[in-house]
């Protein structure tokens, strides 16, 4: 079964797309695959600009829509099970047993906490107990 992981903003003014950045270049130390799972076509197009530009030092090789890729963004969730979800849809995954784990970024403002809570409420209806990091 998937794990649920929650990384909670409580202090930190850090943005979404900067906190993504931080935990891909994270995980990709270890050989893992992560899906930016982003309806969101402003939102897409953050990530992609971000991923290339947050290490002055190196950048975070991904695709969008590109299976192959070590870190692929896209409107519609993988087919494969082997991927870490990133998800920014606005709803919890209850394709959550088909991951290898799901992480929900929760930003520091009162809409995106209300969000969060909302999907925290639905993974524990669907059976799992998400794991919380508050940052």
């Amino acid at each position: 079964m998937a794990k649920v992981s929650f990384y909670l903003f409580e202090k930190s003014p850090e943005r979404q797309v900067e906190s993504t950045c931080r935990l891909c270049r994270k995980i990709l130390r270890q050989p893992k695959r992560i899906w930016l799972y982003c309806p969101d076509a402003a939102l897409q197009q953050q990530l992609d600009e971000r991923l290339w530009s947050f290490d002055a030092a190196s950048f975070i090789g991904h695709g969008i829509d590109q299976e192959h890729a070590n870190v692929c963004i896209s409107a519609r969730l993988p087919t494969e099970n082997d991927w870490i979800v990133f998800n920014f849809n606005n709803q919890a995954l209850d394709q959550f047993h088909e991951f290898s784990q799901i992480i929900e970024i929760i930003e520091n403002n009162d809409s995106a906490k209300q969000l969060g809570r909302e999907k925290f409420k639905q993974y524990r209806r669907l059976g799992i107990e998400p794991q919380t990091f508050k940052l």
